[in-house]
């Protein structure tokens, strides 16, 4: 490393925008160089309590499901943050370092760290959140677990880097014009999904009903839906799973499948064909952040943890898959720390059907929508990964050097 007349440690980034390639090489700082720690607990108690999470930043507790009950008294302690400010949380050595919109008050555990020199506040907010950073943050902190916080000091000794301004600009603009992009696509994404729920509402008879409010014109008059129990409509081939435990698995291009999806690939398969895969214990029965229900074909195997169904037509498939992740399962599970939907509960699941012509109109519009969410869904992993790669690229050097 070399150093340069001001004893400074410098570095190249591996990309950088064109109109500052020949500012030569960046300086590094030492945190507390940039930033001050502050503590000012001057405030009546009438700011908004602000949440510092990994997810949201610094929020106020009421925009979050955050129920954490806080005395007058101790109130009084709380730190006051102003909009810029960066948070030293709890859990920094795991996910970085928190920055604030808003203006509020938050616990006095936190580290309040604001700039002592001139700097772009958002430049500073992505690269607290690069790997590099959060590897930095690690590296001299052994031993640090949940309840124990990062010192300033500790904050202090990690060296960051500090371009002009201008440069510091430019890499915010990009960064932030990409979140925006990344912001309006996961919109589409909702719309869509909202779109497929709102419909699902109209295709489908509710509860109590035989037929659904909305029916294409072809089917009008056709009379009503059929209500079977779900064994009734599929055959269950569960007696031809085989879990595999982790240490047992060969690894393979087979895709191993769990309750909520691939947890793994393997050699060899047990399956070969079109089938639908239900959850069948898991949280995700109750929070359904995973759809519960979800289509596999091909060579395959499929753990316990998942009930395999087989359908003699695909669009009643596409039916049942559909329904299934649109409806309340809480009557049918039973568990309280681990929710499981057995054999039995799964097999009288009512599901309500119209004759082969109208499920496979009904599937095909379900599938045209489906399609658009998949491509959607790409699109925005894609965004992401590109900004994954991107700052990887702006906040790492190619060179580091002391002059």
């Amino acid at each position: 490393m070399r150093m340069n007349k001001k004893d400074k440690v410098t570095l190249v980034p591996e990309l950088r925008f064109p109109e500052f390639k020949d500012k030569g090489a960046i300086i590094l700082e030492n945190g507390n160089e940039i930033f001050e720690s502050i503590s000012n607990k001057n405030h009546n108690s009438d700011l908004p309590i602000l949440a510092i999470t990994q997810e949201y930043g610094a929020i106020p507790r009421d925009q979050i499901d955050y129920n954490v009950s806080v005395t007058d008294k101790s109130l009084e302690s709380y730190k006051v943050v102003e909009i810029g400010d960066f948070i030293i949380s709890l859990r920094s050595f795991q996910g970085g370092i928190e920055y604030s919109v808003y203006h509020g008050i938050c616990s006095p555990a936190y580290i309040i760290l604001r700039e002592k020199t001139p700097i772009v506040e958002q430049y500073y907010k992505y690269y607290f959140k690069t790997n590099k950073f959060i590897q930095d943050l690690n590296k001299d902190l052994e031993g640090i677990r949940d309840g124990k916080m990062v010192s300033y000091s500790q904050f202090s000794s990690i060296l960051l880097p500090k371009p002009e301004n201008k440069e510091q600009q430019k890499v915010a603009d990009c960064l932030s014009s990409l979140d925006d992009l990344i912001t309006t696509e996961d919109k589409k994404l909702e719309a869509l999904k909202t779109h497929k729920k709102g419909l699902m509402q109209k295709l489908f008879p509710t509860e109590g009903e035989t037929v659904p409010e909305w029916r294409f014109p072809e089917f009008r008059g056709s009379g009503e839906w059929e209500i079977s129990r779900l064994n009734e409509v599929c055959e269950n081939l569960d007696s031809r799973r085989i879990p595999i435990a982790e240490k047992d698995r060969k690894k393979g291009s087979t895709p191993y499948f769990g309750a909520s999806g691939i947890i793994d690939y393997v050699n060899g398969f047990i399956f070969d064909e079109i089938l639908l895969c239900v959850s069948e214990d898991g949280a995700n029965l109750v929070a359904r952040t995973y759809p519960v229900a979800f289509s596999i074909s091909g060579k395959s195997w499929v753990n316990n943890h998942a009930h395999v169904l087989k359908f003699e037509n695909n669009f009643t498939q596409v039916l049942v898959e559909s329904y299934l992740n649109s409806i309340d399962l809480g009557e049918f599970l039973t568990g309280m720390a681990q929710p499981k939907l057995n054999r039995s509960k799964l097999d009288v699941i009512p599901i309500p059907l119209p004759k082969e012509k109208e499920q496979q109109k009904i599937a095909d519009c379900l599938s045209a929508l489906d399609t658009l969410i998949t491509v959607q869904v790409e699109k925005n992993e894609t965004l992401k990964l590109h900004k994954r790669g991107l700052m990887q690229g702006l906040f790492s050097s190619v060179e580091e050097a002391r002059e």
